[in-house]
């Protein structure tokens, strides 16, 4: 008796397991508007208000060599703002700590300095134990040819209108390069 009841139990939680195993699955992230992330403000921006635009994504800082991207991101983000493309940062502070800002210090930097205008979200990690949702998928789920580690600041993400992570760039290659344009131009074009 007493084995039977165990073997029961055993049987119910294995079921259960396997049931919330699955639906586990069915909640998997399969784009990027699945995700909310606060702004530096605290708001709360769901990703999926940029569905129908091409978006690149890029992990900033403001004390790294890469920082003067922000002139070129911004540049990039007026030319093709009105065509459907957004560029969305996230300030990270995973390398050398090179981001050691609050999020109120950061807003600071990117309007003072750099006179940003694209959205810039709050702090968060993009690698390690506490690697952030929205960074686990893109390195891990959203494409093998863009899977991998983030190896520094200014890594670009782009992401198709239907919120397909399409290419990914490294820091050296700037917003502004032949290369990155071109991606841009060809997703605006879809």
């Amino acid at each position: 008796m007493k084995n039977s009841r165990r073997a029961g139990f055993l049987g119910y939680f294995l079921a259960g397991v396997i049931v919330l195993m699955a639906a586990a699955n069915l909640y998997a992230a399969s784009s990027i508007y699945d995700f909310t992330l606060p702004l530096l403000n605290g708001k709360d921006a769901p990703l999926a208000s940029y569905k129908g635009k091409v978006v690149l994504v890029v992990n900033v800082a403001s004390r790294c060599g890469f920082t003067p991207q922000y002139t070129a991101l911004e540049a990039t983000y007026e030319k093709y703002k009105d065509q459907g493309f957004v560029i969305v940062g996230f300030p990270a502070n995973n390398f050398g700590g090179q981001e050691p800002g609050t999020n109120e210090e950061i807003a600071k930097f990117c309007t003072g300095k750099y006179n940003v205008r694209f959205p810039v979200y709050g702090k968060i990690s993009v690698k390690g134990d506490d690697q952030a949702p929205l960074y686990s998928y893109l390195t891990k789920d959203a494409n093998p040819t863009v899977a991998g580690d983030i190896k520094w600041n200014f890594t670009k993400f782009l992401v198709d209108r239907n919120g397909n992570v399409v290419q990914r760039f490294e820091s050296a290659v700037t917003p502004d390069s032949p290369e990155v344009i071109a991606a841009i131009e060809k997703y605006l074009k879809q």
